[in-house]
């Protein structure tokens, strides 16, 4: 029988509230989830209490400004700071999106941070993103051809025929997709999620590649494909403003047609 309630010891519990500086003048509260799995203890949500105006625009901003200056245990992933490589994806607000990207301005003065649902926790923000790289991986992300290169060219594409591959292949993996579909939270074993998918589709219609047959031979598969029921959460949060849920039915449709 499905589970609609955390289990007791994974409900998230009131936790520390730190006070902002001396003469705050633009307050805002950020309360983060807080979960260390050694610890043996019940995740917490910590309060923090920041002066905005010291701050930068982004909510990446104000995590690094905690970690530097209040606590330095925040455990959370950041790289790029410009919306390319997907590390800070997390849930603000009931949100999921990336923290580099998301300005404070445009968020009430309380501010919710969780990590990305359904993964589970490394710690703090960071979740456990093994299994949707090794979904990602299955799709087989790469060209796979049976001809020869041509020995005085590479493999060439018309403009029309790369610019249909131009957004698919625009995907960063920040995973906000799948962790904001409900079928990937009930099914993630065996559903590939919108992001794998739209990474199968990538290759499904490069005209370059030449194993489609055997790319729709793998999905054709009533929970790899057939588990999403067209949601549409995937293409709501994804922070490149793709449509995975549009990649999907496309799929669906090249094998109605090559059964019809």
């Amino acid at each position: 029988m499905a589970e609609f309630r955390l289990p007791l010891n994974s409900r998230p519990v009131r936790g520390v509230t730190h006070a902002a500086p001396p003469g705050a003048r633009a307050l805002r509260a950020l309360r983060i989830y807080r979960f260390n799995p050694d610890s043996g203890a019940n995740p917490r949500m910590d309060t923090f209490q920041l002066d905005a105006s010291g701050c930068g625009p982004m909510v990446l901003d104000a995590l690094i400004l905690i970690k530097a200056t209040v606590d330095s245990t925040l455990t959370f992933r950041r790289s790029c700071r410009e919306g390319i490589c997907g590390s800070c994806a997390m849930n603000i607000n009931g949100v999921n999106c990336l923290a580099c990207t998301t300005a404070t301005r445009d968020l009430p003065a309380e501010i919710r941070i969780y990590p990305l649902p359904h993964l589970p926790v490394v710690k703090d923000l960071v979740p456990d993103l093994t299994n949707f790289y090794a979904q990602y991986a299955s799709v087989k992300p790469w060209l796979q051809t049976r001809t020869p290169v041509p020995a005085d060219r590479e493999r060439l594409q018309s403009k029309e025929e790369q610019e249909r591959i131009d957004r698919p292949a625009a995907c960063i993996l920040c995973a906000c997709c799948s962790t904001a579909c409900p079928s990937y939270w009930w099914n993630s074993e065996r559903f590939l999620g919108p992001a794998a998918l739209l990474a199968a589709y990538r290759w499904i219609i490069d005209s370059r590649d030449e194993a489609t047959g055997e790319r729709l031979d793998e999905l054709e598969d009533p929970f790899r494909l057939y588990r999403c029921h067209t949601i549409m959460n995937c293409t709501d949060v994804c922070p490149k403003d793709l449509n995975p849920a549009r990649a999907i039915a496309e799929i669906k449709k090249m094998l109605v047609e090559r059964h019809s």
